[in-house]
This record gives structure tokens, sequence and C-alpha cells, in this order.
């Protein structure tokens, strides 16, 4: 049941994301604010079901920086140090994409400079990120089976000729 949860939101995480650096009309404010909203709904409803060691929530962790990066100041330098420290699950291209996307929904909100921008490259640029845009929403996690030791000893079984299993001998 873990794996299928963290595979699950691993798909709500990459489907979001990528429609998030493809779409121009959602990068605002208020969808980052929209988006933590909603993280925080399903965290409550992993921990409401006692699946918070599945694994599940850290899958969601790019689409949560992703949201917090809407929703931050993006003017000075101090701002960009910000977003860099706090952005380590998006790759270079995708903070860059999502800052030029950026867009104001009302008047108290501005444009993010290309000025910024290209600050946010310059710290950025130590980072050995894949060139990686978007998410691979077909990854699959390994299944893994845990491994239950039986309580029977290999010496008591008895295997009926029937099976014709002759060629294997007891050791």
């Amino acid at each position: 049941v873990q794996q299928v949860f963290k595979q699950l939101f691993y798909m709500i995480n990459a489907v979001a994301l990528n429609n998030l650096l493809l779409r121009k009309d959602v990068c605002s404010w208020s969808t980052g604010m929209q988006l933590r909203f909603n993280i925080s709904q399903l965290e409550e409803w992993l921990r409401g079901k006692n699946l918070q060691q599945s694994g599940a929530a850290q899958t969601l962790e790019p689409l949560i920086q992703a949201a917090q990066l809407l929703q931050l100041k993006k003017k000075t330098s101090e701002d960009a140090e910000a977003i860099c420290s706090l952005c380590t699950s998006l790759t270079t291209q995708q903070i860059v994409k999502i800052l030029n996307l950026y867009t104001p929904v009302n008047e108290f909100e501005e444009r993010v400079t290309v000025a910024f921008i290209r600050d946010i490259q310059t710290h950025l640029q130590e980072r050995n990120d894949p060139p990686q845009l978007l998410l691979d929403f077909k990854h699959m996690f390994p299944v893994l089976f845990p491994f239950n030791p039986s309580s029977i000893t290999m010496d008591s079984i008895h295997l009926p000729a029937s099976l014709n299993l002759g060629f294997l001998n007891k050791v």
C-alpha cells in the first residue's frame, strides 16, 4: 500500500509540476498559494492514513518548492540567495523557467526582471543539475517485497515422487 501511494503521489507531483512549467497562465502568486494549500491537504491525508513513512510526501518536494518559489519575493540579491537555498529539488532550468513564466495577477505584483533571473543563474551555476526541464511522469519506482523467513526448515520438507523432482538432492 505504501509503495502504491508513493508512486501515485510521484505522478501527481510530475503532472502538476510539468503543467506549471508549460503554462504561463498558472505561474502566479495565487497559484502558489492554492498549490501549497492542496499539498498540505494531501500531507494531512497521509498522516490520517498513517502513511507518513511511505515516502509519498517526499515525492511532492519539487512541487512544494515550486509553490514556494511562486510566493517568494523576487527583487533583491538576498531574494535570489533565498530562492537558491530553498529550491534544492528543482533544477536550474526549472527555476529559471518558472521565473520567466511568472505572471502577476494584480497591480501589487511585478514581473520578474531579467537582471534578477541572471542573478539566479549566477548563483546556481555551480550546481551539476541534469539538463532536464520536465519530469518523467511515467517513471516507476521499483517494487520491493519484504523478506519474511519461514519457520519450516528445509530438511523437514518431504517432496512427493509425483512432482518428478528426483534430480534434487538433500545436502
